[in-house]
């Protein structure tokens, strides 16, 4: 059993985490300044309200709720487009405060970290799938903070022995099919909620960013990973660093893509209800392609998704949908 800190631990994919880390028999203490998350999806686990990038906090947290085994760093922002909008806003959260947290965590004999990374920090790659050897050629602000976070856990790790891993999810989906959490931001930006929400009739239509890609619909194309996934696949990394294995860069995703207009029919599947549709430009940052390949995590941690499957993924979405909004 380990002890365990969670920064981001009430939002989306932390949320899932903590489940997950507490399932495993470890100890684990939230770290959430609760902009984005949401207090009751840390149940009944310790629950810190900082910011990460408060050093001050940091260390008195640190020196009341510590020692740390380890660190789980999902505080951020997510957002591509608000990224591209308030590119050093990003920069000041994603940087200053991972650095914030790294420089704390290392004072305080903490040697082992997992970033929450993304598939971002590749751009608009001409190798699809994607293996962690591409390039990094970031094309948002957001994608070229989680680059720069994972060459500040590198360079620890030449100068202070940091055992680290960076998890590249693709686009990380779905809710815990045990209910109580799920995807729940504000204001929504990924497309399995909005397009739920508007086959609900809980938004009036949903906006199709772009139907001119070099896609076979014309449509983006993601990779959609299951949060639960994702969940097991953060306990798998921080148990190897734990026990002293090597770590780095890895991807996470299920190596299938799906456009848009696929997601929308999932939804039209799943939920029996028509999506509403207004056509809308391309967002800015947006790559065409994004599918991972995630052989090497696969290979190095014996992971395997559970949801594979697109209409799995959406049909757990919408059932912690109509539990959250009493559908």
């Amino acid at each position: 059993m380990a002890r365990l800190l969670i920064t981001g631990g009430a939002g989306y994919v932390g949320s899932h985490a903590l489940r997950a880390v507490l399932r495993a028999g470890h100890e684990a203490v939230v770290v959430d300044d609760l902009r984005a998350g949401h207090a009751e999806a840390v149940g009944s686990a310790p629950l810190v309200r900082a910011d990460v990038a408060d050093r001050a906090a940091l260390a008195r947290m640190f020196e009341a709720r510590g020692p740390f085994d380890g660190v789980l760093h999902f505080a951020a922002s997510i957002s591509v487009a608000e990224s591209m909008a308030r590119p050093l806003d990003t920069y000041r959260n994603n940087i200053g405060g991972s650095l914030a947290l790294l420089e704390t965590a290392l004072a305080h004999g903490a040697r082992s970290f997992v970033l929450s990374s993304t598939a971002a920090v590749y751009g608009n790659s001409a190798a699809q799938p994607i293996a962690e050897d591409a390039p990094l050629a970031p094309e948002s602000p957001y994608g070229a903070s989680k680059a720069m976070a994972e060459r500040l856990l590198a360079d620890a790790e030449r100068a202070h022995g940091l055992r680290w891993a960076a998890l590249r999810y693709f686009n990380a989906s779905g809710a815990d099919p045990e209910g109580g959490i799920g995807e729940r931001h504000d204001p929504e930006s990924h497309l399995i909620p909005l397009a739920l929400e508007a086959a609900a009739g809980l938004r009036p239509r949903l906006s199709l960013y772009g139907a001119d890609y070099p896609t076979p619909d014309g449509t983006c194309v993601r990779d959609y990973v299951h949060v639960s996934d994702l969940a097991d696949a953060h306990v798998r990394a921080i148990d190897a660093l734990l026990a002293g294995e090597a770590g780095g860069a890895f991807n996470l995703g299920t190596g299938r893509g799906h456009s848009i207009r696929e997601v929308l029919a999932s939804v039209e599947r799943v939920t029996g209800r028509a999506v509403p549709v207004e056509p809308a430009g391309r967002r800015p940052g947006d790559p065409a392609v994004l599918v991972a390949d995630a052989s090497r995590f696969r290979a190095r941690f014996g992971w395997r998704p559970r949801f594979a499957e697109l209409d799995a993924i959406v049909a757990s979405a919408w059932s912690w949908l109509r539990s959250w909004r009493g559908l």
